[in-house]
């Protein structure tokens, strides 16, 4: 049963015909976990799942002072204002850098202007103590002796510069990880593997596993990286003999409950259809772009093809998402990946993906997105918007892009 399940992983394939599950309710979860051969094995099948779906825990919240600040855009436009005080600023990326090098990096999560004031040694700098959570984000090396650091307000597709600051009084403070989410298996039947975990509840660190997401014709739909710590079993609320078993760590790539339709929609079967991810808000699109990198992240081997006219759909382009759930249905069609943002879809391409230039793309009513997406820019120049940046970068890697 193993070796199957780990052969059939590997590509979107009818899952629940191969195995037997004599109920009048389908499987809609397989647990599984990868061994030391890079096999995946199976954990347990399962007919639900509570606790999938929610809401990222919020960072506790902190004051802290950007000193000798510069600020630009948003935070310059806060400043400016006389009430600034509790004007909200959303979400600051706080960079840290040596020189032009950024090398470490922080979140303050739904900023908010609590007070300013002149810097004491040059008046044309300020003190702005701010109101947030701090997330702490990846970096890559040791911070220099004295850096300098860079602000940017927004999201990651749609950042803008809002200045520098000499220093961040209470950045570099200790932050304990917030508690895991467990998750709820129902109606699970397990298998070895599982059964040993039941039999000697946290007895030993067992490791993280992931939980396969099955659509109604059993196939693959998504993943969601789990812990395998079990803290709770009890017989089924469903009956018989299966079991309702308790994760302690439900992982921390959940979607939120916002996402339900998105996979609702999925969970029907992978899209035929074009612009179907349309009627959803760019939230929804992001959900949708992430289904699609799950559900194709091992395509079937073929060659790339390339000297085709493909043409884009753009009435629908308003946002980043919406561009890249567009460019992937023009390329290859409904429900397909082809990057969901800047470097990822240069990466496409590079080829490995099924389409790669030269080839042509006859973009219909491209007047959409350039309107939509004037002021969204990634450029770290500012010189160009979203959607020039990608016209240009496909123009660069030998496209013929053709702007109806």
């Amino acid at each position: 049963m193993d070796a199957e399940i780990a052969h059939m992983l590997g590509g979107r394939v009818r899952i629940a015909d191969h195995i037997g599950w004599d109920r009048s309710f389908p499987v809609k979860y397989l647990l599984v976990q990868e061994d030391e051969d890079g096999a995946e094995r199976l954990w347990g099948r399962c007919a639900g799942v509570e606790g999938l779906f929610v809401d990222p825990v919020p960072p506790a919240r902190e004051v802290l002072t950007l000193r000798g600040c510069s600020p630009d855009g948003p935070l310059r436009d806060v400043l400016a204002d006389p009430g600034a005080s509790l004007r909200g600023l959303g979400d600051v990326c706080v960079e840290a850098r040596d020189g032009e090098q950024p090398l470490q990096w922080w979140t303050l999560v739904d900023a908010v202007v609590v007070a300013h004031r002149p810097h004491p040694a040059d008046p044309a700098r300020y003190d702005v103590v701010l109101g947030a959570g701090v997330r702490n984000e990846e970096g890559f090396l040791e911070l220099p002796p004295v850096p300098h650091f860079e602000l940017f307000a927004g999201t990651t597709a749609c950042a803008a510069s809002a200045g520098r600051c000499a220093a961040v009084d209470g950045l570099f403070e200790p932050r304990a990880e917030p508690a895991p989410l467990p998750l709820e298996l129902i109606g699970c039947e397990p298998a070895e593997p599982l059964l040993a975990a039941l039999r000697r509840p946290r007895r030993r660190e067992r490791g993280w596993g992931r939980l396969l997401v099955l659509d109604r014709h059993g196939a693959v739909m998504a993943s969601r990286t789990v812990g395998l710590a079990v803290t709770g079993a009890r017989p089924s609320v469903l009956g018989g003999t299966l079991v309702d078993v308790t994760l302690a760590d439900g992982g921390d790539d959940r979607p939120t409950p916002a996402s339900r339709p998105v996979w609702e929609e999925w969970h029907r079967g992978a899209p035929t259809e074009p612009n179907r991810w349309a009627p959803y808000d760019s939230q929804g699109r992001a959900e949708w772009l992430d289904l699609t990198t799950r559900a194709w992240r091992v395509p079937v081997p073929r060659p790339d093809r390339s000297g085709r006219e493909h043409r884009l759909d753009g009435r629908f382009v308003t946002d980043v998402p919406g561009l890249h759930c567009a460019i992937a249905e023009a390329l290859l069609g409904p429900g397909r990946y082809f990057g969901r943002e800047w470097n990822a879809f240069k990466d496409c391409l590079g080829g490995g993906f099924g389409v790669v230039p030269p080839f042509t793309l006859t973009w219909h009513d491209s007047e959409v997105a350039r309107r939509a997406l004037a002021d969204v820019v990634e450029d770290p120049e500012g010189r160009l918007s979203y959607f020039e940046e990608i016209v240009q970068l496909l123009e660069r890697c030998g496209v013929t892009v053709v702007l109806r």
